[in-house]
């Protein structure tokens, strides 16, 4: 598998930020056209006692968004709650906010993720003598399995199935005092089995929304990564879908992290000078030339495909493995412009009639 499917971090802006929050860091990343509506699915019936229900998202691997599908997750902790990640408006980028479990509801940008997280707070359950129950009117339980239960009406006024928060078209919320004060509580970020989904997510094709065009065909799954035996489709999108302009060249583009994701090299005109054998010692300068930056850009690219599985193997941090990306994008620009300079170079020496020594 390429790199470019492996770790997807940078982004147009290739903006990264850490937020340091109690005893965990929130990664940041930047894209500079917003994510998809949130499709409309239904629920999976919840597989046991404990699991606490995570709603779907979009995520964002480097090229394209996709669809993180909903799932039941057991608490890592007896009065853990969980708080999903969402996307803001911010410094005219979009800023990807990562989940986390605590003992309060953090803000998540207002967002009207449906089930019990409707914008603000979380209504679907709650936390009694150490057992977590359930409120059927806003969840998918089966009574005969679980019995802690009960029933709380909820008034719906957010219906929107916009996912992110603030610029044009997004959800004007603000965090209130409580949900500021949960972001200082002691928390955790995504377990290990939320990883998983995700990475699950990420390497399926049917899920990027370039493909589902917003309507993924596994919304929602019974348990973490069973995308097959529970997984539940979207019913419909959650709004018309709008592919991104210059998403895979031109202006505005994301720049290019690595060499294999550079355009095709050009082969530059036939020399025309009137003189054949000056134009055929000319074209072979050229095709010298060409060879020589195909072997550096091949080199460079498996010394970065070195580097990557070396990250794998020693289990490097996210913010690691992002200073490894920035790293790359500046020797592939580097390259890139050196390779265009020596071009440059010897076509003004094959214009001016002095051939290349």
């Amino acid at each position: 598998m390429s790199i470019n499917r492996k770790i997807r971090t940078l982004l147009f802006a290739v903006a990264v930020l850490t937020l340091s929050v109690a005893a965990s860091a929130q990664i940041g990343i930047s894209v500079n056209f917003g994510p998809p509506a949130l499709p409309v699915y239904e629920q999976p019936i919840c597989p046991g006692d404990g699991y606490i229900w995570t709603p779907g998202y979009w995520a964002w691997d480097g090229d394209d968004y996709y669809w993180v599908p909903g799932t039941w997750i057991l608490a890592p902790e007896v009065g853990f709650l969980w708080t999903p990640p969402w996307w803001g408006w911010d410094g005219g980028v979009y800023l990807f906010h990562e989940g986390f479990w605590g003992p309060h509801i953090g803000f998540y940008g207002g967002i009207n993720y449906g089930f019990g997280y409707f914008g603000t707070g979380f209504v679907g359950g709650r936390w009694d003598g150490g057992h977590f129950f359930y409120n059927r009117s806003v969840t998918n339980i089966n009574v005969v399995n679980i019995h802690n239960v009960y029933n709380e009406n909820i008034n719906i006024r957010n219906e929107s199935h916009v996912s992110f928060n603030g610029g044009q078209g997004g959800i004007q919320a603000r965090a209130s005092g409580e949900e500021e004060a949960a972001m200082r509580d002691r928390h955790v970020g995504p377990i290990a089995s939320q990883m998983e989904h995700m990475q699950a997510a990420r390497g399926n094709p049917e899920l990027r929304a370039s493909s589902n065009h917003g309507r993924p065909p596994i919304a929602a799954t019974g348990r973490p990564g069973d995308f097959k035996g529970s997984a539940v489709p979207a019913r419909e999108a959650g709004g018309e879908y709008h592919a991104p302009e210059n998403r895979g060249g031109g202006a505005g583009a994301r720049p290019a992290v690595h060499p294999n994701e550079l355009p095709a090299m050009e082969r530059p005109a036939a020399p025309n000078t009137g003189n054949p054998k000056l134009d055929q010692k000319y074209q072979q300068q050229q095709q010298k030339l060409m060879q020589k930056q195909n072997n550096e850009r091949q080199k460079l690219q498996q010394q970065q495909e070195r580097e990557h599985q070396q990250a794998q193997r020693q289990n490097a941090p996210p913010q690691r493995q992002q200073q490894m990306e920035q790293r790359h994008q500046q020797q592939t620009q580097q390259l890139q412009q050196r390779h265009q300079s020596q071009m440059q170079s010897l076509q003004s020496r094959q214009s001016g009639g002095r051939p290349h020594r």
